[in-house]
């Protein structure tokens, strides 16, 4: 078995990873046996059962360098006696346990970049926590020569730092055919994903005092307690609605309910001037219309399918007005939403998930 199982490491507590559970399930239909190694919470829930293998490392710390000290050391010893052909690393936070384990160990081993790390906001504005994982990033990277990530700017990026050519595999949801049917009652605008720094919840928050709708907000983070208090301060309790973590089964039949959506980015770090979110497609998916800031990536997607309504400032005034805009402009709504229903048959796992399943068999498992 251990000829051809990969074992990626991840450190969040696996539940709500999407991108993880496409493609552990890629990878465990074509008869590789994956293992997804995680991080267990003290808001932990079940796990639910999958096609691949998973575990969950008990920390007494759950914050900080202490906890970052911590999992990594108990990652390292996982791995280290795991049996496995080799180790793929997600992000920079996992990235040094499975260098020493594969060397060590004289594994393979893999880089899948979901995002450029060092280029988050809540990294560049602390410049020595930046200057520490760029540290990382130089020292692990060129040793990883396999690798992956989420768009071409960063494949580009690192190969520009680096000299590592990585294989894009986009964010993209696997194909469902979910009818969109707004509420009508109580019509509501989704956010899903993490709730983190640099994603504009300072603003988007109170454009909900002039926007005549409500505000569901599915996902935590390390802006999660900042937004609930935002939400007090404008005395939005009735409109805006934080439910933390909801279960991807919940979510995809929650998110066709939806009036719009949202997927905002502060123009801080390369990292969001340049992602290409998970939500970003799985609103497409569900047929939903949505506000999207319109950097290089969004832009270019939404040139050829016409999917969202883009705003270029992410202040409380643009953000109410492109919201009231949909809102009151039926023929352009509709618009919007035929095309999410004609783009998903293009934007979907199908296309990416072959890419990944080519990258592991020529390149991972060839020899």
């Amino acid at each position: 078995m251990s000829t051809t199982t990969i074992t990626f490491t991840v450190i969040n507590d696996l539940t709500y990873d999407q991108r993880m559970k496409r493609i552990c399930t890629s990878l465990s239909q074509q008869g590789y046996h994956v293992k997804l190694v995680g991080r267990k919470l003290k808001t932990s829930v079940a796990l639910v059962e999958e096609p691949y293998r998973q575990k969950r490392l008990n920390c007494f710390f759950s914050k900080g360098k202490a906890m970052y000290l911590e999992f990594n050391l108990r990652l390292l010893f996982h791995l280290l006696f795991s049996k496995t052909y080799g180790f793929c690393a997600i992000d920079l936070d996992t990235i040094l346990p499975c260098y020493i384990a594969s060397t060590i160990r004289g594994k393979r081993r893999v880089y899948d970049a979901h995002e450029l790390f060092t280029e988050q906001k809540e990294i560049v504005i602390r410049p020595s926590i930046q200057k520490l994982w760029l540290k990382v990033e130089r020292f692990a990277v060129p040793k990883f020569e396999l690798g992956y990530t989420v768009n071409k700017f960063i494949a580009d990026e690192f190969y520009n730092r680096y000299g590592v050519k990585y294989e894009v595999v986009k964010n993209m949801p696997v194909v469902i055919n979910t009818a969109h049917s707004p509420c009508t009652i109580d019509r509501f605008i989704i956010y899903q994903g993490a709730v983190n720094e640099g994603r504009s919840f300072e603003t988007l928050i109170p454009a909900m005092k002039m926007v005549d709708a409500n505000l569901v907000i599915c996902g935590e983070g390390n802006f999660f307690e900042q937004a609930k208090r935002l939400v007090k301060q404008h005395k939005l309790e009735k409109k805006v609605e934080l439910r933390g973590y909801v279960p991807p089964a919940e979510l995809k039949l929650l998110t066709p309910r939806a009036f719009a959506a949202i997927t905002l980015f502060e123009n801080v770090g390369l990292n969001q001037y340049h992602s290409l979110a998970n939500r970003f497609f799985d609103y497409i998916m569900a047929g939903v219309p949505q506000v999207c800031v319109g950097y290089p990536e969004y832009e270019k997607i939404n040139d050829e399918y016409g999917i969202a309504y883009l705003i270029y400032k992410t202040d409380t005034d643009t953000i109410a007005a492109a919201f009231n805009n949909l809102l009151g402009d039926e023929d352009l709504y509709k618009k919007l939403e035929q095309n999410c229903l004609t783009a998903r048959q293009h934007l979907n796992w199908s296309t990416e998930e072959q890419v990944l399943v080519d990258f592991y068999k020529q390149k991972v498992f060839s020899s």
